[in-house]
């Protein structure tokens, strides 16, 4: 018994330890993302935005348009019209066009799926990689990210955020290597900090719904739940009350 308990304490020891180290190495502290899944219009933008510079990539294969529309209260005119660019049918999954082929000559792979990167990742992780592209002229496509080192993607918001460089520290003794301590803006984009904060947020809380959409309606059904295990308790309690008024 004794044996068994402190082999199982030791396996947890071990997985929280890989799981600490994991982390490290992606870059420790993650910035809070602050998304809000009752925030309609931010899911709104996070659509609009995701489709317009992630979509031409990473598919939503367990999305589809017509969900989008019923959860985002949207109609099929505003999805078909502004959402849509694979002239994909109304009830279909969200799906891209780019061949496997051309995906391996320019990325060197396809790109991920994205449905349940939120549930994997967590928001804070997709909020902080979206804001740790950098430029880097010694990966193949010119950029690379502190959170995620050498990701085989370029920056996809780079016109909004601005050009943004690393700040290196002390070359590593035994590699040579430089690790990166911080980032910083060289120049401007379109958006100003707060406006590409608000963006990145909008998108991150879009992937957050899109990995468990359910999640909208199952928030909205847990107030009436609650309303009926108070509404349930106090008629129990008066149900009491008349049963023990007999007793006494």
């Amino acid at each position: 018994m004794t044996k068994n308990f402190v082999r199982t304490l030791a396996g947890l020891a071990a997985g929280l330890l890989v799981s600490v180290s994991a982390f490290a190495s992606e870059g420790g502290n993650l910035m809070h993302a602050g998304t809000d899944l009752g925030d309609r219009a931010s899911l709104q933008r996070g659509a609009a935005l995701y489709m317009n510079y992630c979509s031409g990539c990473h598919s939503l294969k367990y999305m589809r348009y017509s969900r989008m529309a019923d959860d985002l209260g949207l109609s099929e005119e505003e999805v078909m019209q502004n959402l849509n660019f694979t002239g994909a049918k109304y009830g279909e999954q969200v799906l891209v066009s780019l061949s496997e082929d051309d995906a391996k000559k320019w990325f060197g792979k396809m790109p991920p799926d994205l449905s349940l990167i939120g549930r994997v990742r967590g928001s804070d992780w997709i909020y902080t990689y979206l804001k740790s592209f950098y430029l880097d002229e010694s990966r193949p496509l010119g950029w690379n990210n502190k959170l995620f080192p050498n990701a085989s993607m370029p920056n996809p918001l780079w016109q909004q955020q601005g050009l943004q460089h690393a700040e290196y520290g002390e070359p590593d003794k035994a590699t040579g290597d430089r690790p990166v301590h911080g980032l910083k803006i060289t120049t401007p984009g379109t958006q100003t900090p707060e406006q590409f904060d608000q963006s990145v947020r909008d998108i991150t809380t879009f992937l957050e719904y899109a990995g468990e959409p359910a999640a909208l309606k199952r928030e909205k059904l847990g107030v009436w739940v609650i309303l009926f295990l108070v509404a349930f308790t106090l008629l129990a309690y008066m149900l009491k009350n008349e049963y023990w008024k007999d007793v006494h």
